[in-house]
């Protein structure tokens, strides 16, 4: 009886694609709002634009030991490469320590709030997420701006709809996600009006409610722009405005 040789076919191409891995859990904008609204409970009320944009970006691209490897593109994409502040509050807050990176190219830190595992999903879909982020907060608008622009961006993106740009929030809660005094939202909302980022909004304040509609092309409508986002393996506050 001749021998029988047992090969594995393999996959057409269709097939394969088949197979690929698919997300788990909520999508990357659900996943950023989540963290958006874990730091503004995690972090202290005064802490600054540029530390919570620098935060998020660690939430979500936290590994299981709690440690975190942010390239200096990353940084780049954040405007936030030349600005060692943010580091040293929340270093200051206790929610992070710097560790020695085995890299030039990056900053390495260790996070130091164990509540953040319980948020996060598979590593890879958390860097879908962290990517969704700068592309959000990272309108070319709102980076030449400051990191306040930034974050509100990326509020505004995570709490609307994707496909018409229309969001809904309560006025304090976006308050506390971006650290900013809640009779200074309506100056930063004309500020992202005029940048071109928002093409209106509108506040209630007996209900506390916050309706706008992002600008087309603009925060999560625009997958044209490209991020160096590579990292290592391991009228009045009642009227509309526009």
């Amino acid at each position: 009886m001749p021998d029988t040789v047992l090969t594995h076919a393999s996959l057409h191409p269709t097939t394969a694609r088949r197979y690929r891995r698919r997300p788990q859990g909520p999508g990357e904008q659900t996943r950023v709002r989540e963290i958006l609204s874990y730091l503004a409970a995690a972090l202290p009320p005064g802490t600054s634009a540029a530390a919570r944009l620098l935060a998020l970006q660690c939430a979500l691209r936290v590994d299981i030991r709690m440690h975190v490897r942010l390239p200096h593109g990353v940084l780049r994409s954040l405007r936030l490469n030349a600005l060692p502040d943010p580091w040293r509050e929340l270093e200051h807050a206790r929610w992070l320590r710097i560790i020695p990176a085995t890299a030039a190219n990056e900053v390495v830190a260790e996070l130091l709030d164990a509540a953040l595992l319980g948020q996060a999903p598979a590593r890879p879909d958390r860097m879908r997420a962290a990517d969704w982020a700068l592309r959000a907060g990272s309108s070319p608008t709102a980076g030449a701006t400051g990191p306040m622009p930034q974050l509100a961006s990326a509020y505004l993106a995570a709490h609307a709809d994707p496909q018409t740009g229309s969001g809904l929030s309560e006025l304090d809660q976006m308050a506390r996600a971006c650290g900013v005094p809640l009779a200074q939202l309506p100056t930063l909302l004309d500020q992202l009006a005029a940048t071109g980022l928002l093409t209106s909004w509108q506040a209630c304040p007996d209900s506390g409610d916050l309706h706008w509609t992002l600008a087309h092309g603009r925060g999560i409508h625009d997958t044209s722009r490209q991020y160096d986002t590579a990292a290592p393996d391991n009228t009045d506050e009642a009227g509309a405005r526009s």
